[in-house]
């Protein structure tokens, strides 16, 4: 069970768009990234337990990886509804759609880290 208020995200998504304005990243692809992190990062709270996730940002050449980690093993899902009006259950398509790749891999001492990597327009 999680907290019901999530927990602050404000400096991993300021250190994130810090990162990418520096190396010269287009507005467009800074707020798909903002908006990938913040799915993942309230994923990480609400499904995967963790009550202050852990996020890193990296910019290796032109590609961004952001990863968010949580103490959960359950491997995320995207959900399928047939109710196009659902509150829930469309940020992991979000994500798949925002970004260039997306993934997870298990934590050596349990949990996960979910992850996505963006490349910069050349």
């Amino acid at each position: 069970m999680c907290a019901f208020n999530p927990p602050d995200w404000s400096a991993a998504r300021e250190e994130l768009r810090a990162t990418l304005s520096a190396a010269g990243w287009p507005d467009d692809l800074i707020h798909d990234a903002e908006l990938a992190l913040h799915e993942i990062f309230v994923n990480a709270w609400r499904h995967g337990g963790s009550p202050a996730p852990l996020v890193v940002v990296l910019l290796l050449d032109r590609t961004l990886r952001v990863s968010v980690a949580d103490d959960s093993p359950a491997l995320p899902e995207p959900r399928v509804s047939a109710d196009p009006y659902e509150l829930s259950g469309r940020g992991l398509h979000l994500v798949r759609s925002l970004t260039h790749r997306f993934g997870t891999d298990p934590r050596k001492h349990g949990g996960k880290s979910v992850w996505f990597e963006l490349d910069a327009a050349a």
